[in-house]
């Protein structure tokens, strides 16, 4: 008894569901066409329904049709609005997992490359300079220590401080600069004040990678890097600027940025518009002939202070 009459109001609504699904789009149809045209319609219909002798009919579907338009087109107009705000909430959903799994990708690689000389280069001082090779040791570990907690956060919108990041910043420019001695000259300006401002983890890491990778390492005779951070108009601007061989984002895009360790600059902006919308940005150029070689990159944020 109960399983029959729970049956029939199922089968009542697909009985309807077909005229319901009639009607529904041709009440779409008509809130979309102008009332000029719908009068032109109109007309048409009426002579048809004079010829074929059936005026009152004409009249009762224009009038019905009147009715339908000027009722339904609120009606019609918030379903695509709706519709349209689903379908946004989709591809930021779908462009969230996608920046979401280039973050994991960048996650799973702790830079093998630069782990893998490290690790080398320790080995051979050790043999002939044990004093250094403890010191190169000391610097990978913290560098490790700071960088483990951040690859357990796989989000691509987790915010940090500058202080964090230049915790992770500071041994790896410390492994660098025992790497290269002489050939290598770093220039911090960043005042203490700012190391409570907030910062997307990993972006400024990245761009200084990005320095050596393409700019300093390539260099027979090294270089200078040049770290800076400031507020502007309310926005946090940090510099990496680098003496290197100079690098050129359009080729890198195009060759091989994909398949290069790292964030990739298209991820740091991807990530920046995920975080901040227009907010954010991030620039990178090759230094004109009149301000020597190198690149110069900036990122800038909104300034807000993140709670320590």
């Amino acid at each position: 008894m109960t399983t029959s009459t729970s049956s029939e109001p199922s089968a009542n609504t697909s009985k309807w569901q077909p005229a319901k699904d009639t009607f529904h789009a041709y009440a779409s149809w008509l809130v979309s066409i102008s009332w000029k045209l719908f009068s032109g319609l109109s007309l048409v219909l009426m002579i048809a329904g004079g010829i074929i002798q059936l005026p009152q009919v004409a009249f009762l579907i224009i009038l019905m049709s009147i009715v339908i338009k000027a009722t339904f087109k609120q009606q019609i107009q918030a379903e695509k609005k709706a519709s349209a705000a689903t379908y946004l909430a989709e591809a930021e959903q779908l462009k969230r997992q996608l920046v979401e799994a280039r973050m994991a990708t960048m996650q799973a690689q702790v830079e093998p490359h630069f782990l893998f000389n490290t690790l080398a280069s320790i080995d051979h001082l050790i043999e002939t300079d044990p004093p250094r090779a403890s010191l190169m040791q000391k610097s990978l570990i913290a560098l490790l220590r700071a960088t483990l907690p951040t690859l357990r956060e796989n989000t691509p919108n987790t915010l940090r401080y500058l202080g964090q990041e230049l915790s992770v910043i500071r041994p790896y420019l410390d492994i660098q600069k025992m790497r290269m001695e002489d050939r290598l000259q770093i220039q911090w300006d960043i005042p203490e004040g700012l190391n409570s401002a907030e910062m997307p983890n990993m972006m400024v890491l990245s761009l200084v990678e990005n320095a050596f990778k393409h700019g300093l390492e390539p260099k027979a005779e090294g270089g200078s890097l040049v770290l800076r951070a400031e507020v502007s108009h309310g926005k946090l601007v940090v510099t990496v600027k680098d003496s290197g061989v100079g690098y050129f984002p359009a080729e890198q895009d195009a060759t091989s940025e994909a398949s290069q360790g790292g964030f990739g600059l298209k991820n740091i902006r991807d990530r920046l518009a995920l975080i901040y919308g227009e907010q954010a940005s991030l620039s990178i150029r090759a230094l004109e002939p009149y301000e020597g070689s190198g690149t110069l990159a900036l990122l800038t944020v909104p300034y807000k202070v993140a709670p320590i």
